[in-house]
């Protein structure tokens, strides 16, 4: 198996600006996550604990 390496000049700035954009892509995908954790959590805690049961969970609290 050969490797090869290639070398490639890029624009002033365009590597920075990249990184930037990876900082922001990030972010809205772990608040994206957060957000439908935060809805599942929300709609869970609105059923009652027959509910709960039905579908295999139980309610329990851990301080």
């Amino acid at each position: 198996m050969t490797t090869r390496t290639v070398t490639v000049n890029v624009p002033f700035g365009a590597a920075a600006t990249l990184q930037v954009g990876n900082v922001f892509e990030t972010a809205k995908a772990s608040l994206i996550a957060w957000n439908q954790a935060r809805v599942t959590r929300k709609a869970l805690a609105n059923l009652s604990d027959a509910q709960l049961e039905d579908i295999g969970l139980t309610r329990e609290y851990s301080f």
